[in-house]
């Protein structure tokens, strides 16, 4: 069997490879990385069964190749990140003074673009542009979460119109505080509502509960997303409690772009493919998943997550937590459904917990 390829992502590692002194360079996947500023280095090599993915390249380096693909940044208006989106990256030319400059930022350009060519049905060109990019970020998270224990991954499930207002919000925020500390790392969907309030915690990680109140503060002139000032007071409230270094991770998609990303979570992995991006988070959330009061989403996240945990798809069943008696039981009665394909055989292998506690949360994700 022939060796997997070696991954070159940023330009420090590409200066690596090429010192070394081997002629020819084989099976080595390039992505996102400049050769132009190495050219006479670059050009002492030969490159055979390679992979240049929207790399800059200086003339004559096709000539010392053979066998390779190489793949052109298609001019559009997104490229193919070599790692995943930082909020900073994905709000570049974002001017919290003027709430309004989010259209002129990356991301509201891409979602401009994209509705502009189409949700679904467009031309060749942009579909592979598109599946390119989200390979990339698919590349660039298995990368990421390598650094993790995966029984530490949570994903957390709600609505995403939950106000900032609501206890409900408050008490994820809380709860996301507490495991970040713990050493878990919170993944949502990336955008607002009760996935705002994970990724809220997660940075206020370390903080003061006089800290925390004063963020919320801070957020509560503008309650739920669709308020002018949703993005900005988030912004306001990064830079007055900058982060401790406890990370999250969104997994947000441009196909619900009108809800932005939310800038506390400091790892945003964003699809184009919500298809992608919707299996992804229930993949990786192995340590388990949390569902708040959510709506159709969330239903269906449920019941993805079930299946998976009823065939052990990847081992093991991971804790299904309900946060909300009232909500799963009266509101939305799934916990009773559930119960009952429990007891009748329909679902097996699943963990679960329906509760109100915050403490009850950490006991079930620790196994206890």
């Amino acid at each position: 069997m022939r060796d997997r390829y070696k991954q070159i992502k940023n330009d420090s590692e590409l200066v690596q490879l090429l010192e070394q002194q081997e002629p020819e360079v084989r099976r080595v996947a390039f992505q996102n990385v400049n050769f132009t500023d190495v050219t006479e280095l670059s050009l002492r090599h030969f490159y055979r069964e390679c992979l240049f993915l929207s790399c800059r390249l200086p003339m004559g380096l096709k000539r010392h190749s053979r066998d390779c693909l190489f793949l052109p940044n298609m001019g559009e208006t997104f490229g193919f990140p070599n790692h995943l989106y930082s909020p900073s990256e994905l709000y570049e030319g974002y001017n919290l003074e003027r709430p309004n400059s989010y259209e002129n930022c990356y991301d509201g350009r891409v979602y401009r673009h994209y509705i502009k060519k189409g949700k679904y049905r467009t031309d060749f060109k942009e579909t592979l542009a598109r599946a390119l990019h989200d390979h990339s970020i698919s590349d660039c998270l298995h990368d990421f979460l390598e650094r993790f224990d995966e029984r530490k991954l949570v994903g957390v499930m709600g609505g995403h119109s939950l106000s900032r207002l609501d206890q409900a919000y408050i008490q994820v925020v809380k709860l996301s505080k507490r495991l970040a500390e713990q050493g878990y790392l919170m993944i949502t969907g990336g955008g607002p509502g009760a996935m705002e309030a994970t990724h809220l915690g997660a940075w206020m990680a370390g903080r003061s509960e006089e800290e925390v109140k004063e963020a919320l503060s801070m957020l509560s002139v503008a309650p739920r997303y669709t308020d002018r000032l949703w993005l900005s007071s988030a912004w306001q409230v990064v830079n007055r409690f900058p982060n401790l270094g406890y990370e999250s991770l969104g997994v947000p998609t441009w196909l619900y772009g009108h809800e932005p990303s939310t800038p506390f979570a400091t790892h945003i992995a964003k699809y184009f493919d919500n298809s992608i991006r919707e299996d992804g988070i229930l993949t990786i959330s192995k340590g388990g998943i949390i569902y708040t009061p959510g709506s159709a989403g969330t239903l269906q996240e449920i019941f993805q997550e079930a299946v998976q945990n009823h065939y052990l798809t990847f081992g093991y069943a991971s804790p299904m937590i309900f946060m909300g008696k009232k909500f799963w039981t009266e509101e939305v009665p799934v916990w009773p459904l559930i119960m009952h394909l429990v007891g009748s055989g329909a679902y097996k292998n699943l963990i679960l917990c329906l509760t109100d506690i915050v403490e009850d949360v950490e006991q079930v994700l620790q196994g206890k």
